[in-house]
C-alpha cells in the first residue's frame, strides 16, 4: 500500500462519510440507479455484474480491499452494473459533493483515483480475452490463478497456494461464459491434471507457476496500491 503524507490523510478523513457493513448476498450498487456514492473496500470480496432483462448476467468483475465501488457516479452517470457482497464486506464511503475538489486540490489523490481506474481496465482486458480466446480449462484455470493473485497482493489468502472463498460453479459460468455442465466438467478436469482444486469454498492451485503457464496468465509485478 502507498503510504499517505499526514496532510492526504487529513483530507481523507474530510472526504469520509462514514462506513457500512454489508453481508454475503447484499448488494451495494444496482444496476440503472443514480446512487451518487464512491466507496472503498476495505474488507471482503465482491462481484460486478451486468444484467439483461430475461435475468442472465455476465460477472465482470471481482473486487477486493482497495478497489473502488461507484465510481461512475461520480460522473453523474447512472450505474451500469451491479456490485455484491461476495463475503462480508466494510466499505468506507465517500462524500461525492467533495470528488471535484479532490481532483482539483488533491492531485495526488487524483493520479491515485485514475491508477486505480487503470489497474480495473487491465483487469477487464485480461478478462476479455479469457472469454474471447482461452479454451474452457485455460479459462477456469486464469480465473482461480488471477484471484490467488489478487489474494496475495491483498493480504486475504490464508496461503500462497490456496483462498478461501464460496464461488458458486453458477458464479464461475457467469464470469466465463460457460454452460453449468461444461463448468463442472472443466474443474474436474483440471483437478485431475493437478492443476487447480475448485471446492465448495475453497480455491487450491497447487502449482501456481504451472497453473500461469497452462492458462497463459502474464504475472506482473505490482508497485504498491493506493489505498484511499
Amino acid at each position: 500500500m502507498r503510504k499517505h503524507s499526514q496532510q492526504e490523510l487529513e483530507y481523507i478523513d474530510t472526504f469520509k462519510k462514514g462506513e457500512v457493513i454489508a453481508d454475503r448476498g447484499e448488494t451495494i450498487v444496482r444496476q440503472g440507479s443514480e446512487r451518487k456514492t464512491l466507496y472503498t473496500v476495505l474488507e471482503g470480496i465482491l462481484i460486478r455484474y451486468r444484467s439483461l432483462e430475461d435475468g442472465r448476467r455476465q460477472i465482470v468483475n471481482f473486487m477486493f480491499p482497495g478497489d473502488l465501488v461507484g465510481l461512475q457516479g461520480m460522473f453523474d452517470e447512472p450505474a451500469s452494473h451491479t456490485v455484491e457482497a461476495l463475503l462480508p464486506a466494510r466499505l468506507c464511503v465517500f462524500d461525492h459533493n467533495q470528488f471535484f475538489d479532490l481532483i482539483v486540490n488533491q492531485p495526488r489523490l487524483g493520479y491515485d483515483i485514475t491508477w486505480l481506474g487503470a489497474k480495473e481496465e487491465t483487469a477487464l482486458e485480461e478478462h476479455i480475452v479469457a472469454l474471447g480466446r482461452r479454451s474452457a480449462k485455460e479459462r477456469v484455470a486464469y480465473l482461480a490463478v488471477w484471484l490467488l493473485e489478487r489474494a496475495i497482493g491483498t493480504c486475504m489468502a490464508e496461503h500462497e497456494d490456496t483462498l478461501k472463498v464460496p464461488i458458486t460453479q453458477t458464479q464461475i459460468a457467469d464470469m466465463l461464459g460457460l454452460s453449468l455442465v461444461h463448468t463442472n466438467r472443466t474443474i474436474k478436469a483440471l483437478e485431475r491434471d493437478g492443476l487447480v482444486n475448485w471446492r465448495q469454498g475453497e480455491i487450491q492451485v497447487p502449482n501456481l507457476d504451472a497453473a500461469v503457464d497452462f492458462a497463459q496468465f502474464e504475472r506482473t509485478k505490482m508497485p504498491p496500491r493506493p489505498f484511499i
